[in-house]
């Protein structure tokens, strides 16, 4: 193994990791009065650790080992990168930053900024980008359980809460379930393969034993993605946890699950597509057809855009599903498109208040238009946007998966994809309805800079006429896939 070439790839974990050491001891000696400007310097160093990642990604010469992401075979090494994980880790980064960013409004006004959270939000990050970087199933776990132990404890983190405290604990039931299936299919395939590296999987001939060691595998990882029906723990969760903490689940950790997802199905799991195409794709149909008719039945805000993420998962699930060649540039589109869109959909919605308190019911958003017509004007396109309506830029996202799906003759599957997007409209029209349509309640709260800047800048992003930017994301994600 090359562990130099190792070091070389991790340069931007490493510096997440460094900054992650000096903040703790910095949080340790100074206490909460420091709180506000380690969220600053953790912000930057995800900047720092992003610009790192996507200048890898346009050098590939810079970086030892580096390939497009099709490659045959992985080389022999705990840690790789390829130009797909280093575009997904890109985004992830880049994500977190800007959730960072826009929750120190909330943090003050609910006398929760103390100097753990952003170095929590730092320790999941460095955890994604590990765990889409591995090169080897143990690696992948560590990366997992650094992601999760962090989110476990930003989903309790508002102490006051028993709803966020019971968010935690549930969290952290169900992830130490969903881990021990991950290890146990990781000790099956050691078993019947003789190794965890992914090439030395894609290398081993199919055996009943690969197949249950891969199937328990999907599973773990079908968790962290939050795709039915493995999707108990995320209304819950989002209901419980404080609104910046599930504005930062629903973004930077959702790309790195599922970029992960197919990641590990290409690259170990390629030679063996016949195995898991099917079970990948009946998971993506229940997930787009739970989420959809899970968020009809809703009236809790937070529980409405947690179903809408399980919905959303399974579309992308309809790329990873089509394969390598047909849907991998088709994925990292689609979850571009969709994070970009949720980050200031949640970050929007979530940070309204009234009186004080954050709003929870549909009726809370009751003429919005009238009460903030510029909140209400961007959320409009953010909305549109992750139904995936014409012409806001999530439809290009959708018609991507779609088309992958057709390629790899999956038609049944885009059918269901279709019908949840006809059934998922009704919820996503409920919030235009409610903010435009029904007469306004009391005068909501002044909204926080930072959240108005996001709300702006993501709306800008989905607006239709920017079809530009869409064919640049399309030429981009078909390099990094290999295409």
């Amino acid at each position: 193994m090359d562990f130099l070439a190792d070091i070389n790839n991790a340069v931007p974990e490493a510096t997440l990791a460094g900054f992650s050491l000096i903040g703790l001891l910095l949080g340790a000696a100074g206490g909460d009065r420091l709180a506000g400007l380690l969220r600053l310097l953790a912000a930057i160093a995800l900047v720092a650790a992003a610009a790192l990642t996507f200048y890898q990604f346009q050098h590939p010469g810079a970086v030892d080992g580096i390939s497009a992401f099709a490659s045959p075979m992985a080389p022999d090494g705990l840690y790789r990168v390829t130009m797909f994980t280093l575009f997904a880790k890109g985004v992830t980064y880049v994500l977190a930053a800007l959730a960072l960013f826009m929750s120190g409004g909330f943090l003050k006004t609910a006398q929760m900024e103390r100097y753990e959270y952003p170095l929590l939000i730092t320790l999941a990050s460095l955890g994604a980008g590990m765990m889409l970087s591995a090169n080897d199933l143990m690696t992948l776990y560590v990366g997992i359980e650094t992601l999760s132990l962090s989110s476990y404890v930003l989903a309790a983190f508002r102490r006051d809460s028993l709803k966020s405290a019971e968010a935690g604990l549930k969290y952290f039931v169900l992830g130490a379930l969903a881990s021990g299936l991950l290890l146990y299919g990781s000790s099956l395939i050691y078993g019947f393969t003789g190794g965890t590296g992914y090439s030395v999987i894609a290398a081993a001939p199919v055996s009943v034993g690969l197949i249950f060691g891969l199937v328990f595998v999907i599973c773990g990882l079908a968790f962290k993605a939050s795709a039915a029906p493995f999707h108990i723990w995320t209304p819950d969760v989002y209901e419980g946890a404080p609104a910046p903490v599930v504005a930062f689940f629903s973004t930077a950790p959702k790309i790195a699950a599922v970029g992960l997802l197919a990641h590990v199905l290409f690259v170990a799991f390629g030679p063996h597509i016949s195995s898991w195409q099917q079970i990948l794709a009946i998971i993506a149909a229940a997930s787009m057809l739970v989420g959809a008719f899970g968020a009809l039945l809703q009236n809790s805000i937070k529980r409405i855009l947690a179903y809408s993420s399980i919905s959303n998962v399974g579309f992308a699930l309809i790329g990873i599903a089509a394969g390598a060649e047909k849907g991998a540039a088709a994925v990292l589109v689609y979850m571009t498109l969709y994070v970009i869109a949720t980050l200031g959909m949640f970050g929007g919605v979530l940070a309204l208040r009234r009186g004080g308190k954050a709003i929870d019911s549909m009726s809370d958003l009751n003429g919005l238009v009238k009460l903030k017509p510029g909140m209400a004007l961007g959320l409009l396109v953010l909305i549109f946007s992750v139904a995936g309506i014409p012409p806001a830029a999530g439809f290009w996202g959708k018609l991507s998966v779609f088309q992958a799906g057709l390629g790899a003759d999956l038609l049944w599957l885009v059918l269901v994809g279709a019908l949840a997007s006809v059934i998922s409209l009704g919820y996503y029209l409920r919030l235009v309805w409610a903010m435009f349509i029904k007469p306004p309640g009391e005068a909501l709260d002044k909204t926080d800079t930072s959240v108005g800047v996001v709300v702006f800048v993501t709306s800008i992003l989905m607006f239709p006429v920017l079809t530009i930017g869409i064919q640049m994301l399309l030429d981009t994600a078909a390099r990094a896939s290999g295409g």
